[in-house]
Order: structure tokens, then sequence, then C-alpha cells
């Protein structure tokens, strides 16, 4: 199967850079690069993509707006967030308005492909350094997430079981059932239930349709 991404950033050169490196797959087309949210939303259904991958601060329609707007068009888009900004607030507020994944501008390019292959399997995605940032630090007294903490947290919080979050990131139980516990133990939280509340709370299970 082909997939089809719409790049949206208002920065030529790095519009550039993602599209010559997406178009290096067989398995990918890049199907518009558009500078603009407003555009992105008039020609959703147009491009017609599985994939967008949108910046965040554009002029006139900002990418959270505009992805907004394009899932209440086209509920089944796939929105990754692609930008320079690792605050917490962004972060969370991307994953709220509805984004599959974030990952920052700064990542090897590979992981660019990584977070598009995870979010085309129905995964939320966050780079380790959105992961990082969204996780506890050790001011708030307790050890920060990993990034594949992170990502074995987003599975668990959703209710799945140790063996379908094995099967979903192609690593063993009992791999999972030592994330689980080190999940716990670096949260203090011991039930799946608060691990559910820990990831809404913080904003990373938005978007995932818990």
């Amino acid at each position: 199967m082909t997939i089809r991404i719409l790049i949206v950033d208002d920065h030529p050169m790095v519009t550039e850079g993602i599209q010559s490196i997406l178009e290096s797959y067989d398995d990918i087309t890049v199907v518009g690069t558009l500078n603009n949210g407003q555009d992105a939303v008039d020609q959703l259904i147009t491009l017609n993509p599985d994939i967008v991958l949108m910046d965040l601060n554009m002029p006139g329609l900002s990418g959270l707006a505009a992805t907004e707007i394009m899932l209440e068009i086209r509920p089944d888009t796939r929105i990754l967030i692609l930008s320079m900004h690792d605050s917490p607030e962004y972060i969370a507020t991307a994953m709220r308005h509805g984004a599959k994944g974030y990952v920052l501008k700064d990542v090897p390019t590979d992981e660019i492909r990584v977070a598009i292959d995870t979010v085309m399997t129905g995964i939320n995605y966050l780079c380790t350094g959105a992961a990082e940032a969204l996780a506890p630090n050790i001011s708030d007294g307790r050890e920060t997430l990993t990034g594949r903490e992170q990502t074995v947290l987003l599975e668990l919080a959703q209710g799945k079981s140790n063996k379908e979050v094995a099967i979903n990131l192609d690593i063993s139980v009992r791999t999972v059932e030592t994330h689980r516990k080190n999940i716990k133990r670096k949260l203090d939280i011991n039930s799946t239930a608060g691990l559910t509340r820990y990831a809404l709370e913080n904003g990373v299970l938005q978007g995932t349709g818990v």
C-alpha cells in the first residue's frame, strides 16, 4: 500500500528536505506541499492524504486550528505535528487538538519514517524529546519516563493487554511487563486506571479515541 503524505510548512527548506527524504521510499507518495493551514483545509478532500505532516506556527490559520478543522471534515486523517517547539504546553495542546503524533524537527530523518509507520497503525507517536518533555521530571519528585516507556504507557492507558502491546510494538511480553513495572514505579501508580488518568491529565491520550 502506498502512503499518501501532505506536507504543510511555511519554511521552503524544511518542506523540500522532508519531501526529498520521503520520496526516497517506494511506498510513500507526497501528494502536496503547502505553506499554510488554510490551503491544507481547502485541499484536504482533493489531495486525500493518509497523513498530514503539520507545522504549528504558520501565517494565517495555525497548525492547531487547521488540525481541528481537518479532523471535522475528514476524521480519519492522521495529523503528525512536525515542530521545533518542545515545550510540554505545545505538545499536550497538539495532542488535545487531535494530532496522532508529535515529532521535533531536529530528530534523525529515519525517525520521521518510524513516526509515519506508527501512526498508520493507529498508535500515537511521540519522539523521544517530546515524550520526555511530557513525562514527569525529577523536580516533581519522580523519575523521567524514557521515550519507550512513554509509548508503552500510551498503549497500556488505552486498556490494551501486555500481549496486545507486545504485538503492536514488536517486542516481547516480558519486555512489556518490565516496562509496565518501571512505569508504575516511576509514576507511583499501581493500577491501569491510574495510568489512564495520568495520561489523560497530561494530554497524551487525546486523539486516541479513548
